[in-house]
């Protein structure tokens, strides 16, 4: 057997290993939901995300004209900054976020969502957990988008991958999408794993292995809070290109369920 081909077989099995680990049959029962069908939004759960100097967030700003209701959805929008002369940021984008007021800690999240496409657009939905500085107390990617891409990206971030940059377990997957229409996108939190779910299919599971060892698993400790927001521009995603905006990323729900005993 050739060197090239053990290693194909070596890193296919433990893939499989951490797949059969990730393995759960469970029974989940809705706890909670949000649809965003009152035309406003529950400020006792969601805050309008504000600016900050990180490359999501550069962007954000209150105004009303980012967040559009229709009868069931919210839009989150990324706009060219034309009618706030005051701002001195070239582009505005809309973001919110339950931090300090909703907080999530093992079972299931589903949002359902689907975006425009534009050059420099990355609409994204994930959590965070307070008051843990990133990256130690971990993130939790459940969806984020780039351009025009088929796919997107699922991702389980923490000390260990960003800074150790360990890569076993694989921290992450793309999933394929219907680009014009809404997804389903999900993750399951369990006190040894994360399992990310596009449409019903499961993507990738990032388990906890070595014990946590180095930071590996710190999603088991702290509750999360959600972030759902339209991101322009940053390295990852390159240049934006102002013709094609603007763009939005359409919440339809978010449900959150735990297992039922």
């Amino acid at each position: 057997m050739s060197k090239r081909i053990f290693i194909f077989c070596f890193f296919g099995l433990v893939s499989c290993i951490f797949q059969s680990c990730c393995q759960k049959e469970e029974s989940w029962e809705l706890v909670w939901e949000e649809n965003f069908n009152s035309g406003r939004l529950d400020t006792t759960v969601w805050s309008a995300i504000p600016r900050g100097k990180s490359p999501w967030d550069t962007h954000m700003a209150p105004y009303e004209e980012l967040y559009q209701f229709t009868d069931s959805t919210i839009r989150l929008m990324a706009v060219c900054n034309t009618d706030h002369p005051e701002d001195t940021s070239a582009y505005l984008t809309g973001g919110i976020w339950s931090r300090y007021k909703k907080e999530f800690k093992f079972g299931r999240i589903e949002i359902r969502a689907k975006m425009t496409c534009a050059q420099g657009f990355w609409p994204a939905l994930w959590m965070c957990p307070d008051p843990i500085p990133y990256p130690y107390g971990g993130e939790i990617d459940i969806m984020e988008h780039l351009n025009f891409e088929d796919s997107v990206y699922q991702t389980s971030h923490s000390h260990y991958t960003i800074h150790l940059k360990r890569e076993d377990p694989p921290k992450y997957a793309m999933a394929p999408i219907n680009r014009d229409g809404f997804n389903v996108y999900a993750v399951e939190m369990y006190p040894d794993s994360l399992a990310y779910f596009t449409n019903g299919r499961r993507s990738v599971c990032y388990p906890k292995v070595n014990g946590g060892k180095d930071g590996q698993f710190p999603f088991a400790y702290d509750p999360f809070h959600l972030r759902m927001d339209a991101q322009l521009g940053g390295d990852w995603v390159g240049e934006v290109d102002p013709t094609q905006l603007p763009a939005y990323l359409e919440i339809d729900w978010v449900r959150y369920y735990q297992r039922k005993e």
